[in-house]
């Protein structure tokens, strides 16, 4: 069975809590209901103009799991998709907070 997108959310932050957007796109096998794939990302041109904006993110689409930070890209130990959601918000809630 083919992998199904069960979510594909883009989220407005507004300037006065930090400006930019969150993106998250996830896709779980349609068997098994498992996370196949995943994008989750903080996207602001103004912090970061490389990488499509993206200042940090994780995704599996190419090469494994992998951390993206303000355009350098280095592989991550998958644990479970949850683990990798909170490490997103952790890096999120720490860049929003170092601003």
């Amino acid at each position: 069975m083919a992998d199904v997108k069960i979510f594909d959310d883009s989220h407005k932050i507004s300037d006065k809590r930090g400006n930019g957007k969150l993106r998250r796109e996830v896709w779980v096998d349609g068997a098994t209901g498992r996370v196949t794939r995943y994008n989750l990302a903080y996207i602001n041109h103004n912090l970061y103009a490389g990488d499509n904006g993206r200042v940090v993110g994780y995704d599996n689409a190419h090469d494994g799991h992998h951390r993206h930070y303000f355009g350098v890209v280095e592989p991550v130990e998958f644990v479970s998709f949850e683990n990798i959601e909170e490490r997103f918000e952790q890096d999120w809630i720490a860049m929003k907070d170092s601003k």
